[in-house]
Parts: structure tokens; sequence; C-alpha cells
């Protein structure tokens, strides 16, 4: 008979497993699917009588991931980059086999040239660069010591990595499949719920600055995981194909209404902490009207076909919002201390945050339809590394390889070639790691790691072995602990090292060899080439070190010159994804050191706000036949202040933009003007004088530069309706 305290026990042992079987569990899932695929390529490329099967093994744990779309997107990367390695290698071959320095160098700059395009890609197509450079190093270097019979050995490598792309694809797909499109269904749900959160709270003036702040990190850090997750979730099924565009579109517009409403929220408090208490009196009524708007009958949003009906009420509220503005304003006319142009700035703001929220609502609601008309979307996110920082990553991966070339070539040992192809690997795996000292390091003791537990099952286990069960039954203990390490965090250089490297010591082939003396030699080639590699990363211009996170810095600001300069079709899009990613780079580097992702984070908040602002300006004075030239001066100068911040830029920009709205305003004051024309002037002038606000904003890193006691309301003259 069960007892209260069982009864008690059931629903938090069940709330336990529950939890374990969504953390630990799917990882100890992903653990036996690595390993199982693992002993499959062993087994097939054994009974295809394969010169080196336990190169399909490598393979599996090169490209195993824990969700299907991963593992295909890897693996077509890999192909990709091993066709082409393949195509390279095979000419440098035919050019240089008889000359050992001509082939090391042409080897050491082209793996330097995919070193350097793995660091400026990111993602798995980062990893198509990663395998050029190694392919042409893993067949170039064994076969040019034959050239005789580099063709048969290049074919034969290539069908190896093959079997193993083939078996990880298909153990992934088919046994408890995981899911990217599961995921990326799943954050688009949620996100959409956090941000009316955000909107809700933030308008309600229940959030701190640090409680914004880290809301703010985690959207970035949303948006780029949403961005790869989408990216690798078209491999997986037509489904996720056809709505792939859309997908893109709804981050595109998430990041325009994160930055619109942050502007708003920004405008608002500097109008708070200016006593503009007439303004915010009047503007308030309109903010408590939009919470609602997010909701389904009082409830939270929670799928596409709920959006379709947040949609409907913001397209209303949009429609009739500039006629009870300007009614709002007329009312106020007559009030002494009403700031019109603060009031209008306010204004535009909030119904263009309306506008990217009406947006982004119907790009949700359009995903309950297989295709769509908001399918067809040109501007994608593409992110991108400095490209400075990727050469010096490629020049850093050539030196190394010429360094070891030179090594092998003056000693001869029997073992360089070894170590020499895995520098090539090594150089271009962690040239894309925001830690790739630590990552080689990592590596270089998992290595070390998979060496003992190699001597142990080769020499200890396999003499005594017959069969290829008992093989199996050997080889899955050694191979469980490394694909374990690879799932801890702070453990994953340790299990890459491992798993990778202990296939290729321990992975049998048809025809075994035991060697201990060729086992310890390239056990000591390969430590011995991370070792060198986390040297060169750890001496010549260490990614840890200041000069790239000043470089990254330079390229955030350098995004509002970007968004005075460049082509408007895709201007927003990129910039908003550009922006984002260069924040993410640059939070990587200063992990564990708040204070500066906290400087980071101001300039991004900076950036976009000018950027938006300089884009908006851009767009309205398009085909304006008056009044551009001194907007066209505020633009120029405040690119140039984020070109390169000082103090003589910060007073050229607020003397350019102070100025842009005396003109401006003095174009509506001393002429009747079309009603569109004279709108379009208002509307200049809102976001001229948010440039100002922002340019003298106490916590924005402009502050430094601002004259002591000038207040954002200063200089502002009424508009004449």
């Amino acid at each position: 008979m069960s007892t209260p305290a069982t009864f008690t026990e059931r629903p938090s042992l069940k709330l336990a497993v529950l939890d374990w079987a969504r953390t630990d569990g799917l990882a100890w899932v992903y653990i036996f699917k690595a390993v199982l695929a693992a002993l499959l390529a062993l087994w097939i490329a054994m009974r295809l009588d394969m010169q080196q099967p336990r190169t399909a093994m490598t393979t599996v744990f090169v490209v195993m991931q824990p969700q299907s779309g991963m593992v295909l997107a890897k693996s077509f990367y890999r192909f990709c980059g091993t066709m082409v390695g393949l195509v390279v290698m095979m000419v440098f071959i035919s050019l240089f086999s008889q000359q050992p320095v001509l082939f090391l160098s042409a080897t050491a700059l082209w793996v330097g040239i995919c070193t350097a395009g793995a660091a400026r890609n990111r993602n798995f197509r980062s990893y198509g660069f990663v395998l050029a450079g190694y392919t042409a190093a893993l067949i170039g270097i064994p076969a040019a010591q034959h050239p005789e019979a580099a063709y048969l050995s290049a074919l034969t490598r290539v069908g190896e990595v093959t079997l193993g792309i083939v078996c990880s694809g298909a153990v992934s797909a088919l046994i408890f499949p995981q899911h990217a499109g599961e995921q990326v269904r799943t954050t688009v749900r949620r996100r959409f719920t956090q941000f009316v959160d955000y909107v809700c709270r933030a308008l309600a003036g229940k959030m701190e600055r640090a409680q914004i702040e880290r809301t703010n990190l985690a959207f970035v850090s949303d948006i780029v995981g949403f961005e790869a997750a989408r990216s690798v979730a078209v491999f997986e099924n037509p489904e996720s194909r056809m709505r792939g565009g859309r997908l893109a579109r709804l981050n595109s517009e998430f990041m325009s209404a994160s930055t619109r409403f942050h502007a708003l929220h920004q405008l608002m408090n500097r109008l708070r902490e200016n006593a503009s208490a007439t303004t915010i009196a009047a503007l308030e009524p309109f903010f408590r009207e939009v919470p609602p708007l997010f909701s389904l009958s009082g409830e939270p949003v929670r799928n596409a076909a709920d959006a379709a009906h947040a949609a409907a009420q913001l397209r209303e509220y949009k429609a009739a919002l500039p006629k009870r503005v300007r009614a709002a304003r007329a009312a106020l006319e007559t009030n002494p201390e009403f700031a019109q142009l603060e009031f209008d700035t306010a204004a535009e703001l909030l119904y263009r945050f309306v506008d990217d929220m009406l947006a982004y609502a119907e790009t949700y609601a359009s995903l309950t339809s297989p295709s769509h008309e908001r399918e067809r979307w040109i501007a994608r996110y593409v992110p991108k590394t400095n490209l400075l920082a990727a050469a010096i990553s490629g020049l850093r991966g050539a030196v190394v390889m010429f360094v070891l070339s030179a090594f092998w070539i003056e000693t001869a040992w029997p073992s360089g070639g070894t170590m020499v192809l895995n520098a090539a690997a090594v150089c271009a795996l962690a040239s894309s790691s925001p830690r790739p000292t630590l990552m080689s390091a990592q590596m270089a003791i998992g290595t070390m790691l998979a060496a003992v537990a190699g001597m142990i099952v080769v020499f200890g286990v396999f003499p005594h072995i017959d069969g290829f069960a008992m093989m199996c039954a050997a080889l899955a203990p050694a191979l469980l602990l490394g694909a374990y390490l690879s799932t801890r965090r702070t453990l994953a250089g340790v299990g890459i090292g491992y798993c990778i490297f202990f296939c290729f010591l321990a992975g049998p082939d048809n025809l075994v060899h035991y060697d201990p003396t060729g086992f310890m030699n390239d056990a000591i080639a390969l430590v011995l080439s991370m070792i060198v590699a986390a040297i060169a990363f750890a001496v010549l211009l260490p990614t840890d070190a200041p000069w790239l996170r000043h470089l990254l810095l330079g390229d955030l600001r350098r995004e509002v010159v970007n968004a005075r300069r460049g082509r408007l079709a895709t201007l927003t899009t990129h910039f908003e994804s550009r922006t984002r990613d260069l924040l993410s780079q640059i939070n990587a580097l200063a992990n564990g050191r708040p204070e500066l992702q906290r400087d980071a984070l101001q300039w991004l908040f900076a950036v976009l706000e000018f950027g938006n602002a300089v884009i908006d300006l851009r767009r309205e004075t398009g085909n304006l036949p008056i009044g551009r030239g001194s907007v066209d001066a505020t633009l120029d100068a405040v690119a140039r202040l984020f070109d390169r911040p000082q103090a003589k830029r910060f007073d050229a920009a607020l003397a350019a933009t102070e100025r842009a709205i005396s003109d401006i305003q003095a174009l509506l004051v001393l002429a009747e003007r079309p009603r569109e024309e004279r709108h379009r002037l208002e509307r200049i002038a809102s976001h001229l004088h948010f440039i100002r606000t922002a340019l003298l904003d106490h916590e924005s890193p402009f502050a430094r530069f601002a004259p002591a006691g000038k207040h954002t309301h200063e200089g502002a003259l009424h508009v004449c309706a």
C-alpha cells in the first residue's frame, strides 16, 4: 500500500525525469547515435574493402551534430570543400611533386587562404573552407610522396569521406531524429511573446536599465542563433525550404521592431529627464493603448493563427493614429509649455514602431500557409568577420605550415607529414573559435588522452579479439568517452580532439599494422602540431588581445557610415543584421568581462539609433526639391563622427544638426506648401531632433563630448502646423 509520502514524491520524480530527458537525456541520445554512426561507417568501409576505414570513422565525428539539419548542412559543406581541395591538390601534385619545397610552400599558401575563408565566414559555410584546406593537405602530402598513385589515393580518400557523411546523415535522420525546424518554430513563438512582454513592461516603466540591457543582449543572441538554425533547417524538409524566406524576413522585421522600440523608449526617458511633462502627458494615453494590441482577448499570442488577429488590431490602430495625433497636437498648440517638435518626434517614432510591429505580426501570421507572397524576400542575414582579422588568421595558418614544413624537411621525420597536415586542420578549425588558443590547447589534451586510450585498445585489446562484433565492443567504450566529453561545454575542445584523433590513431584498417613506434611518432606529431598552433594563436596577434576588439568596435561604428552611403534597397536588413552580428563577436571576445560587454552594448544602441535615423532621413530626402543641403551636411557630419569619435567632430555634428533643424523649420514657417511636402518636412525635422537628443544623451558613448549643462530640448523651435 502506498504511503502519502510516495504520492508526493511521484510528481517530483516525474518532473525530474522529464527535465533530464530534455537536457542530459538528449545529450546521451546524441552520444549513442554518434558512436553507432561511427561503427556503421567502419563496418561498411571494411565490407567494401576500403584502404583506410578509419577515415570514414573520423568523418562521422567531424560532421556529427545533435540535429539532423546541422548534420546535413555540415555534410554538404564538407563534401563541397573536399571536392575543391581534391582538385587543387591534384593540380599541385602535377606541378610540384618533384620539388618538395615548392609543393609544401604552395600547400601552406592554399591552407592560409582557406583558413582566412573559414575565419571570414561563420556557421557551417566556414566548414567548407576548412575542408578545402585540410583535404588538400590530407590527400596531397601522402600522395606527393608517391605521385604515381596520387589519383587513386585521392579518390579513395573522397570515397571514405563520403561514406562517413552518408552514415552520419542516415543515423541522425532515422534514429530519434531531432530537427532544427522544431527549434525554429519554438523560437518564433517564444520570441514574439517575450518581445511583447518586454514592450509592455518597458512602456509601463517597470524595467531598470540593467534589465533592459540584459534583455537586449538576449535578443542579440537569439537573433544570431535563430539565423543559424534557420540556415540549417532548410536542409531537413521541403516545408522548411518553403518558409525559409518568411523566416528570414521574420528575423529582419524583429530586428527593425526592437530597434524602433528602443529608440522610442530612449526618447521618452530623455523627455522625462528634461521634465517635459506636457509632452509626456499628451503621449502616455497612446502608449497605454499599445500593449492590448499584441494580445488575443487579453491573452498572449501563442501561435501564428493568433498573430493574425494581433495584426488586424495593429492595422486598425495604425490607420487611425495619424488623425488622432494631429487632433492631440492641435489641442495643445496654445499651451506655452508644449514643445511641438518633441511631441512630433515621439509620435513619429510611435507610428513607425506600430508599422514595424504590424509587418512582424503579418509575417508571423503568414506562416500558417505553406506558401505566401511574403516569402519573396531578397535581403538576407549574412554573418561576416572583419576582413583584416580573417587575413591575419590566414597568415597565421600559413606561417604555422611553413614552420612545420621546414622542420619536416630538415629532420626527415617519418611522421612529419602527419604533423603538417594536422596543423592545417587545427589552424582552420580553431580560427573560427572566439578563443582559438584555448581550443588548440584543449584539442592537444584530448589528443594525448586519445593516444593513451588508443595504445590500450590497439596493443592491449585488438590482439586478443576476433570478429567485428568484438572489435565494436572494444572500440565503443573509448568512443563513448570522447562523445561524452564533446557534449560538455567547458570540455568541448578536449572531446573533439579525442574523438577525431582516437579514430585517426586507433581506428582499424583492413590490414592492421601493429607498429608501436609509428603509433607513438604519429601521436607526438599530432600533439606537437596543436601545441605549435596554440603558440601561434597566443603570440601572432592573439585574438584575445585588445586589437581585435577595437577593430570590431570600429566596424560596428562604421555601420553608421555604411547607412549614410549604402544602397537603400537592402540597406535596412544588412544594417540591422550586421550590427547584431558584430556585437555577438565582440561579446564572445569579452566573455566574462561585463564592463567590456556593457561598453559594446552602449555602442550598439548608439549605432542603431543614429543609423536608423540616417536611413530614415535618406528616404525622406530622396526626391525632396528643397532643404536637402543642410540635411546632407548633418548626415555627413554624423558619419564622420562615428568613423572617428572626437570632440571636434562631435561639435561639428551637433552644430550641423541644429542648423538643419532651423533650416527645415524656416521652410515650414515661411511659405505655404502642399500637404504631403509639409508632412515630409515635419518628419525630417523629427528625425533631426531625434539625432540631436541622442547626441546629448548622458548615457551615450558621446556623453564625454557634450557641453556641460546643455539639455536635449534646448534650441527646439516650435513648428507651426
